[in-house]
This record gives C-alpha cells, structure tokens and sequence, in this order.
C-alpha cells in the first residue's frame, strides 16, 4: 500500500511540476517578447540591433525603406503583437497559436544573424566558439525558437480538442 501511495504522490508532483514548467515556458516567451518589443522603441535598442539588421540578406533592404529608430519600433510593435496573440491562449488557442508561429518566424530569422553578422565567433579561436556579443546574444533564439515551437503545437492541439 505505502509503494502505491509512493507512486500516486510521485505522480501528482510530476504532473504539478510539468504544469508549471509548461506555464512558464508560455508565459516567460510573452515576457521576453514584450520586454524586448518595449525596448525596440528607444534609441539604444535601434542602434544596437542595427548591425544585425543591415548584415543581414533578409532584412538589410529595409533600411532603404524605413529609418533605423523606425525598423526597431515597427520589430517591437510586431514582438509585442505576437506577445499579446500568444498569452490569449487560455480562451483563444487558435489566435495563440498564431502568435507562436509568427515567434518561430521571428526566431528562425533572426538565427541566420549568426550566419551574416561580423563578430560572431571569437577572433582567434572561429567555429564552434561564440563571441560574447553579438555571438552568445544571438545564441538565446534557438532555446527560444524551441519554446515557440513548442507552444504552438500545444496551442493548435488544444484549438482542435475545443473545435475553437
């Protein structure tokens, strides 16, 4: 009897611990994004995603278009946007998934920077050794990419159990 109830506590804490890990995964993505999606609306953030952006081959035309400070607020507009569609999910999966795959996107692109941007790998020491900046800044997107993945699924999996 005691190994029975052993294993029932066991599982109710991993059931409680998983419930939590899956909370902050969803919620700590939404924080970033609308931290970071703040900050893209001052001068020192614009500047300083400004190498990233005009090395890249994605995105470097845009500053043809669009001024530095006004590219890095339309970014955080849409980082706090796809913040906002992903924290929905608990009465709209489908509107939260959105959001996820629209931070897969964001994440996907901005993991090519690692590809394009100068400075990336330590001087001296090349491939597989990131430079602190922008190397191991740029290194955070994968575990985020990851986390967006993931939300996603489980958004569109609970849009599908609901008929949402």
């Amino acid at each position: 009897m005691q190994e029975t109830e052993a294993a029932l506590l066991e599982g109710r804490t991993s059931v409680k611990i998983e419930r939590v890990g899956r909370f902050l995964l969803r919620y700590g993505l939404v924080t970033i994004l609308l931290w970071v999606g703040a900050l893209k609306f001052t001068a020192y953030e614009a500047m300083a995603i400004q190498p990233l952006v005009e090395n890249s081959p994605l995105l470097s035309w845009l500053y043809d278009l669009l001024s530095v400070q006004t590219l890095s607020s339309l970014l955080g507009a849409f980082e706090i946007a796809l913040a906002l569609l992903i924290a929905t999910r608990p009465f709209a999966p489908r509107m939260s998934a959105l959001g996820s795959l629209g931070a897969v996107a964001l994440f996907t692109i901005t993991m090519t920077f690692v590809l394009s941007t100068p400075g990336v790998w330590q001087p001296g020491y090349g491939i597989p050794f990131l430079s602190p900046m922008p190397g191991q800044f740029l290194a955070k997107d994968l575990a985020l990419l990851a986390v967006a993945i993931w939300t996603a699924g489980e958004a569109m999996t609970a849009a599908g159990r609901r008929g949402a």
